[in-house]
């Protein structure tokens, strides 16, 4: 039996604070899934599949990540059907804490077994989100040192006049 864990997310687009959690996240692992969502409440910058290949490209240095694609569901009900023993989150301050609590919550009465993991943000990223790298990103500011290489480089073409 393998310790695996879920991260689950929209990620448009994937910041380097994602991958500063996922990479702490695949230290305590044996496996992390993370689990590509479509936010229906936003206007998404990429579609699944182009989050899924960035997001390959950008974990690809971390041997025990995969990327997988959710479509329609509870994602609780997607960490059962794989087996995860826990469900990572990231959390930057008090405003994502209470977010994420509830969710958690409701996730462990859904499926007592599962755990939901919360890992502090570090310093370098507790400001950080995929919709302030759009906004910036939107009006020509400068977002390199916030998201891996190749991502920047498919913002810059999203955003190319």
């Amino acid at each position: 039996m393998t310790n695996k864990a879920l991260f689950p997310g929209s990620f448009d687009p994937l910041t380097n604070g994602h991958v500063d959690t996922i990479e702490r996240a695949a230290k305590l692992f044996d496996t992390v899934i993370i689990a590509v969502l479509t936010n229906t409440s936003k206007v998404s910058l990429f579609d699944s599949n182009e989050k899924i290949s960035l997001i390959k490209e950008a974990t690809k240095h971390i041997p025990n990540v995969e990327v997988i694609a959710h479509v329609g569901g509870l994602t609780i009900d997607l960490a059962t059907k794989l087996g995860v023993s826990a469900m990572v989150r990231g959390m930057r301050n008090v405003t994502d804490f209470e977010y994420e609590f509830s969710i958690a919550s409701m996730n462990k009465l859904q499926n007592s077994q599962i755990e939901t993991v919360f890992l502090l943000a570090d310093e370098r990223y507790r400001f950080l989100s995929s919709s302030l790298i759009k906004e910036v990103a939107k009006f020509g500011g400068d977002v390199s040192e916030l998201v891996p290489a190749a991502i920047n480089q498919a913002i810059k073409l999203k955003y190319k006049p």
